[in-house]
């Protein structure tokens, strides 16, 4: 009996202590310069908590060696998994693996929800609270589950934005079923697995219905909002459970995601309905107007680095083009040679440039890039004045003017990056190609601008040769 409860209070304070590193670890990622410690210090709070409670949850018992060797297994399995895919991915993938560990949180709390609803059918307690818990976990869980992989396929080019005819009022009805038939699970004392079932179906077909006809510069909104779904699915697995460590970290990543999701909305000016029901940069309301805006003028390599190198300021604009060519490292090799001849360099870094949620901000962490040159955009947008040349990399949605004056444009009140009233404007893209939002961008045809047609990393690295022969 003192051995149970010795096991039991050295659990709850494994939990605490768990739930301390989770703290300090997500106020550590605030900082570039402690995000790796942070990560790391959640990380060994995670394993204390998971060996806590294979170690002193309930007394070791040699009838249960199949538990404990299903839970080792899991734990060998998903950890060669997830290192290996963490290692291996390259950083243009890497909105996609995490919407796909996303949905992985999501479908544990869905099967948790299964597994104690279950429990429940067969003798378990019962209450009316405990049971809005799991319907509520397997719901979000559910939805965030088949949302993420639908938002997985969307970034890795293998699904295509499409809306179904009347498809609001769809979802709307899906919605209404959901909840309906969850609040008769909950209070009509009927635990029918079937219905539960029934509920677990259409929860996950409103994820792919939520999830497919919204593209473009709303994907990052939509990863942060999916990631919060998760938290809170996880959260409610801490109830179920009495698992403070589980519900801290749920409570943790359902508020940060949260919060992130309405700091991207304020910096888009548009509301979260407005996203969701909105569909911006689901691809149907481009729009294509190239021959009618002027004329497109390039500019040659040995043009580009003279007018480069005898800027007193310049100001490089990143986005996701600038992650395919994986040229991270070459534009901060750029950024070093300029210095060198006395040229002031930052980085002007939009919100939801790429396609998740400080996409650049680590891209260009990961080539070394001091974090203090890299300047939010409003501060960027307040230097472009005194700017002798911008150039902007892969960019193309966050740089439009269409933004700002053209209201029939579907990105028209997103505040974006102000290149054009910088000195000079210098693109470097491989094509004319319109960018995730699917609109023409007119930045291309503007008085100040140049063309630098080629792949951004080829480009770089011819400017930098142009540069050292100066």
């Amino acid at each position: 009996m003192n051995t149970t409860i010795l096991g039991l209070s050295i659990l709850e304070l494994s939990y605490i202590v768990a739930s301390v590193t989770f703290i300090l670890g997500l106020k550590m990622l605030s900082s570039p310069d402690k995000a790796r410690k942070g990560n790391l210090i959640a990380g060994y709070g995670m394993g204390l908590a998971i060996a806590a409670t294979i170690l002193f949850k309930e007394e070791f018992s040699a009838d249960k060696w199949l538990n404990y060797s299903l839970i080792l297994a899991g734990l060998v399995i998903g950890t060669v998994i997830g290192m290996r895919m963490a290692i291996k991915v390259k950083m243009t993938a890497m909105p996609q693996m995490v919407s796909f560990f996303n949905g992985m949180g999501g479908a544990c709390a869905g099967v948790i929800s299964l597994v104690e609803f279950d429990h429940l059918r067969h003798g378990g307690e019962i209450s009316a609270g405990m049971l809005i818990v799991i319907l509520l976990g397997l719901i979000i869980g559910s939805v965030s589950f088949s949302g993420s992989m639908i938002a997985y396929g969307k970034l890795e080019g293998k699904i295509a934005d499409k809306a179904l005819p009347a498809g609001q009022i769809i979802n709307i009805g899906l919605l209404v079923a959901i909840f309906g038939l969850a609040g008769y699970l909950a209070f009509s004392g009927h635990l029918s697995m079937p219905l539960m079932y029934t509920l677990l179906i259409l929860s996950l077909l409103y994820g792919v219905l939520f999830v497919m006809p919204i593209g473009g510069a709303d994907m990052p909104v939509v990863i942060s909002l999916l990631n919060s779904f998760t938290g809170m699915a996880a959260a409610f697995g801490g109830f179920l459970y009495g698992n403070q460590a589980m519900l801290t970290g749920g409570i943790l990543v359902g508020s940060a995601g949260t919060i992130l999701t309405v700091l991207m909305c304020t910096a888009m000016n548009r509301s979260l309905t407005n996203v969701i029901i909105g569909s911006f940069g689901g691809g149907g309301a481009a729009s294509t107007q190239s021959g009618e805006q002027g004329t497109i003028k390039e500019i040659s390599v040995t043009d580009a680095a003279i007018l480069l190198a005898y800027a007193n300021k310049v100001s490089v604009v990143p986005g996701y083009g600038l992650a395919v060519a994986q040229a991270q490292h070459t534009v901060h090799n750029l950024e070093k040679i300029l210095e060198d001849k006395g040229v002031d360099l930052n980085y002007a870094i939009h919100p939801v440039a790429g396609r998740m949620p400080g996409h650049m901000n680590v891209l260009l962490a990961e080539a070394d890039v001091p974090y203090p040159k890299l300047l939010e955009m409003e501060d960027a947008n307040e230097d472009m004045g005194s700017t002798d040349v911008v150039l902007v990399i892969g960019a193309n949605d966050v740089v439009n003017p269409a933004a700002e004056n053209d209201p029939s444009s579907p990105i028209y009140g997103m505040p974006v990056v102000k290149v054009w009233n910088a000195k000079n404007i210098i693109v470097l893209k491989r094509s004319m190609g319109k960018g995730y939002a699917g609109i023409e961008n007119e930045l291309f045809f503007h008085p100040k601008n140049r063309m630098l047609f080629g792949d951004a990393k080829d480009s770089l690295e011819k400017l930098i040769a142009e540069l050292k022969n100066l």
